[in-house]
């Protein structure tokens, strides 16, 4: 009987030891995803700015691409004024 009763709590220890080196596996992995994810957005962002300049460069500063932006936030509260 003292067997069985040894034998069923040293499963029962190393199922928790098991579960727990699951988790803390899971939490890692997270972490390491989450460095992943914003090494990404890093490279997205630095290329996004590259992309820019280079394109301002090629047309010699003829097309800004922020001063595109800033004309059709301007244009869009118009075009709402003329509908209603």
């Amino acid at each position: 009987m003292k067997l069985n009763s040894l034998g069923a709590a040293s499963l029962l220890a190393l199922s928790l030891v098991v579960i727990s080196g699951c988790d803390q596996v899971e939490k890692s992995a997270q972490q390491v995803m989450g460095k992943a994810t914003e090494s990404a957005k890093q490279a997205i962002d630095d290329t996004h700015k590259a992309a820019e300049q280079a394109l301002s460069e090629a047309t010699q500063g003829l097309i800004n691409p922020q001063k595109k932006d800033e004309d059709q936030d301007e244009k869009q509260p118009e075009s709402n004024s003329k509908e209603a």
